[in-house]
């Protein structure tokens, strides 16, 4: 269990907030700038597999690169013994497939201005060359006042560098994939355009377009089956509206739109009154798109092929002429071609079709890109399979040689390997946290580590041992240049006290747990204090104390709880009869802590005006009413409220 736990000394993990396949999301709280943040950390049973480590950072990478209003902030990455995580904003609300589940289906209106954040986030991240990937509700976060925020780049890749999505592990939920990448193929901006659009049919019918009883079933619906209609769920959405789904969903990326700029841009004028009834949005189907192509005659020769019957006739009914024997000068013509083509294939052919010559350039200490530009320019190809080797001299990511070596002479169209230089020699660095600072320098200088700084910091530690250093253990470092930064425990420092009221007990618990101090736990009424939160503590917030003191700390038990109350009311009965003399009934109803205001309190006669003593008791919290009939008329009621203590 990682709540409770602190992270780098920082993360303070209060609570799980969420999580996926990769990974667990907690809500923690940032002890040195004391805000709330979402921290993910990868699933344990991942942490050693290099291709999840390397994904999982890779999402960091993609995010932390974005500034954008509707898109998650990240503030920290790191990494500590098995644990890797990345510290983000924490946005309180909902995802939007629970908004969806819970609202769902939301008014075109409103639907239209939750998209446009959306594609807004969408567009800064394809301006920065980053395709998200896995556009689904359930990586849109919304919180109480209907912001918008994108999160989870998590499969996402710069667009600079090979995108691929492999054929037997298909990334992302596949009810929002596009077709493409539901056949194995690039995974483009175009991509993400076609998700945004199931998105929106989702917000406008509470539905997604196609399901199926398995993940293949529902990619070839995604290949198939053209995208139905969301006016079919909800005929009020406007054509416009649902030309931009029709649009953004098509099947062949060239008629999707060009850029989420440009969905942008219909999504914000889809109300306006010319566009509300505009046509339905169609493919055209390739028929359509196809002009006929003239057939190509060979002119005259053609026009004479095509006779009339007749003209055949008397074709037929003319003399055979006498032909001319012509077989001595087709044999003399094909004798003489025959010898030039042999001539032609020993003297000409080969200079035009055999390949030249070239000689390899040198390429040491150039970059790749620069190496494999200059092999193009002299006629020769880049292996695309580069090997690493360390090289004391040529630094880092610079080529060192090529097979065949440099002046080497080769054909025209030869692949050339490349040799990159990782370096001088590395050797692991190895862990000297908690050793003595002296035994840790000593350990060092014997693996060869040349440059090592302290520095020295408060810890709970002993006085004297390596807490942290950096870069961590198992760092392959070049030992005669690269420096050890060791920090260093002066022993536990002062803690000063945070004013803990409205903490919960498990909160100030466990604040007080992870400063070394402990609790005096005490208990009290309070009229304005909610049940189980702090009142008081004693030292004051702001003292300093040394770790291993005791703080007293009050916590509420919620209002004490009072005895009921008798009040006392007189009543003023008036006399109205219609002939002097009459006797007029009276009734009175009490509602309070032994009487309901269905039964009579009591009941009686009178002649003249009366007054009449009633008494009402009434619970803490509670009020009390009478009601007073004369011949069946209200003639007085009133409310009696819960007396004070000065009352």
């Amino acid at each position: 269990m990682l709540t409770g736990k602190r992270i780098s000394g920082r993360y303070h993990i209060l609570r799980p907030i969420g999580g996926g396949g990769m990974a667990n999301v907690f809500l923690a709280e940032d002890i040195i700038l004391e805000r709330e943040v979402a921290i993910k950390i990868l699933r344990f049973d991942f942490v050693n597999d290099i291709d999840f480590i390397r994904r999982f950072r890779r999402e960091a990478q993609s995010a932390s690169s974005l500034d954008h209003p509707n898109i998650v902030s990240i503030y920290d990455i790191g990494e500590e013994g098995d644990i890797y995580y990345i510290v983000m904003e924490y946005v309180e609300g909902m995802t939007l497939k629970e908004y969806i589940n819970a609202h769902g289906p939301l008014h075109p209106k409103e639907a239209l201005s939750v998209m446009e954040q959306i594609v807004s986030a969408i567009a800064h991240a394809h301006q920065n060359h980053i395709v998200h990937r896995d556009i689904k509700p359930h990586n849109i976060l919304i919180d109480h006042l209907g912001h918008i925020k994108v999160t989870d780049f998590g499969i996402a890749t710069a667009l600079t560098s090979t995108t691929i999505t492999h054929t037997n592990s298909v990334l992302g939920s596949v009810h929002y994939l596009s077709p493409e990448q539901a056949r194995g193929g690039l995974a483009t901006k175009k991509s993400d355009i076609y998700a945004l659009g199931i998105v929106l049919f989702e917000l406008l019918t509470g539905k997604i377009p196609f399901d199926g009883e398995s993940a293949v079933s529902i990619a070839l619906k995604h290949l198939q089956t053209e995208t139905p209609s969301a006016r079919k769920w909800n005929p009020s959405i406007p054509q416009s509206v649902e030309n931009i789904i029709l649009k953004a969903t098509a099947k062949d990326p060239f008629h999707r739109y060009e850029s989420a700029e440009d969905m942008e841009a219909d999504i914000r004028t889809a109300f306006d009154a010319g566009r509300l009834n505009e046509q339905k949005f169609s493919v055209q189907d390739d028929e359509e798109m196809t002009k006929a192509i003239p057939v190509i005659t060979d002119g005259p020769k053609a026009a004479s092929q095509a006779e009339t019957p007749g003209e055949t006739d008397d074709k037929e009914q003319q003399p055979a002429k006498k032909k001319k024997r012509k077989w001595p000068w087709v044999l003399l013509a094909v004798c003489f071609i025959f010898i030039m083509a042999a001539v032609l294939a020993v003297t000409v052919f080969p200079s035009l079709f055999m390949p030249k010559d070239v000689s390899v350039p040198d390429v040491r200490g150039m970059k790749y890109e620069k190496a494999e530009a200059l092999l193009e320019k002299n006629g020769l190809r880049a292996d695309p399979d580069i090997t690493d080797i360390e090289d004391e001299k040529i630094e880092e990511e610079l080529m060192v040689k090529t097979d065949p070596k440099a002046g080497s002479t080769v054909k025209e169209g030869s692949s050339v390997k490349l040799y990159k230089s990782i370096g001088k020699p590395k050797t692991q660095l190895i862990d000297v946290k908690g050793r003595q600072i002296g035994d840790a320098k000593k350990a060092l200088k014997e693996k060869g580590f040349k440059h090592v700084n302290v520095k020295e910091e408060n810890d709970d530690s002993e006085a004297g041992t390596v807490i942290d250093q950096d870069p961590s253990a198992g760092t392959d470092m070049v030992a005669s240049d690269d420096e050890v930064n060791l920090t260093v425990s002066l022993g536990p420092a002062d803690v000063t006290l945070r004013d803990l009221k409205t903490y919960s007990k498990e909160a100030a618990s466990g604040y007080l747990e992870d400063n070394g101090l402990q609790l005096v736990e005490k208990q009290a009424h309070s009229d304005d204090v909610p049940e189980g939160q702090v009142m008081k503590q004693e030292p004051s917030a702001g003292t300093a104390v040394k770790p291993g003191s005791n703080v007293e700390v009050t916590f509420s038990l919620g209002p004490e709880e009072k005895p009921a109350k008798t009040v006392k009311e007189k009543i003023s009965i008036p006399y109205e009869p219609e002939h002097e003399g009459d006797e007029l009934e009276v009734q009175i109803a009490i509602d309070d802590k032994d009487h309901s205001i269905s039964d009579t309190y009591d009941s009686f006669k009178i002649k003249e005006p009366t007054e009449k003593t009633i008494e009402l008791k009434i619970d803490q919290g509670q009020k009390g009413y009478y009601q007073v009939m004369v011949d069946h008329k209200v003639v007085s009621y009133k409310t009696i409220e819960y007396p004070k203590d000065n009352d």
